[in-house]
């Protein structure tokens, strides 16, 4: 059975969960009415999804530890991105990252879960213009859904979130809600929040 989560809740992962190996990482939102558009109408607002692999220090290594539209798959081949949604429309996932944590290497003990609204400065977007935005934990090989936890704050003026992390913890994976809202303007700018220079970003 699905756990529904709230901000700041940890769920075990494989303890107590013998033989979970993949978990797929879905994320959705829509973009909110605005009163200058006409009834039923929404502005397009591309938000993307990006993974942060993370060593034992809370530091990103290198630019090729991000996952994002511009880097779909790790070079481990544990972290793959499914793919870049430019609007949000339609029902369920919008994003999925798939995250192999049986092979992760071990020195990476945190892959944080990050979304971010493409061009934000330039098109005036934020996420107090996002709502119905949800994090999602699915074990990939019996497809069972471990957790949900959907994001109701409002969050004006931010251009991105961390909506959750995936992380080692006496041998076990578990999954930390944390629905903290940023104001960044580039990815290269969130990995330089996760030690990464924007001197060394390559991407």
């Amino acid at each position: 059975m699905s756990v529904n989560l709230k901000k700041g809740q940890k769920v075990d992962l494989t303890k107590g969960n013998a033989g979970l190996r993949r978990v797929m990482v879905g994320l959705g939102w829509d973009a909110a009415e605005s009163s200058i558009f006409p009834i039923g109408r929404t502005q397009e607002i591309d938000c993307d999804a990006i993974a942060f692999l993370l060593n034992g220090e809370g530091r990103i290594e290198s630019s090729s530890d991000v996952v994002f539209f511009n880097n779909l798959r790790h070079m481990s081949g544990c972290v793959q991105h499914h793919g870049d949604n430019l609007t949000g429309e339609g029902e369920g996932d919008d994003e999925q990252i798939m995250v192999d944590l049986a092979n992760l290497p071990a020195k990476y003990e945190r892959v944080v879960i990050l979304v971010s609204i493409y061009k934000a400065t330039d098109k005036g977007q934020h996420f107090g213009m996002i709502k119905n935005a949800f994090i999602r934990l699915v074990d990939a090989d019996r497809n069972n859904e471990i957790c949900i936890y959907n994001l109701t704050e409002n969050y004006p003026g931010m251009t991105a979130l961390v909506f959750g992390e995936l992380y080692r913890y006496k041998g076990e994976w578990k999954f930390n809600a944390i629905g903290q809202p940023l104001q960044v303007w580039s990815i290269a700018q969130l990995a330089e929040r996760y030690g990464l220079p924007r001197s060394v970003w390559k991407r």
